[in-house]
């Protein structure tokens, strides 16, 4: 099993278009067989700092999902929205194993 964190530096005066747009990601990580355990929006502290996970079966599923999101046509608009938007400045992408009890 492998989590993806996701940590984005958006423009904080586009949060609106940053949380459609990950309205848009949760079902669509659930159409390619993963786990979507939300997005997380500035609150307290900082402004401009939003995360998202999300868990697969296996670095070979995720890497799968991967391939097959850059040519599905709900996901490639998801991509353009972000762009057209500008809500998204950088992100970076991280990969944890996740421990239960």
């Amino acid at each position: 099993m492998v989590t993806c964190y996701l940590r984005y530096i958006i423009d904080p005066f586009k949060l609106k278009e940053f949380e459609s747009y990950g309205k848009v990601w949760i079902p669509l990580v659930e159409k390619f067989g993963g786990k979507h355990h939300g997005y997380f929006l500035p609150s307290e502290g900082a402004n401009n700092v939003a995360l998202a996970m999300f868990t697969f079966p296996s670095l070979a599923l995720y890497e799968e999902y991967r391939t097959k999101s850059l040519q599905d046509p709900e996901c490639l608009a998801a991509f353009k929205y972000a762009e057209e938007t500008r809500c998204i400045i950088s992100y970076e992408r991280s990969f944890f194993r996740p421990v239960f009890e």
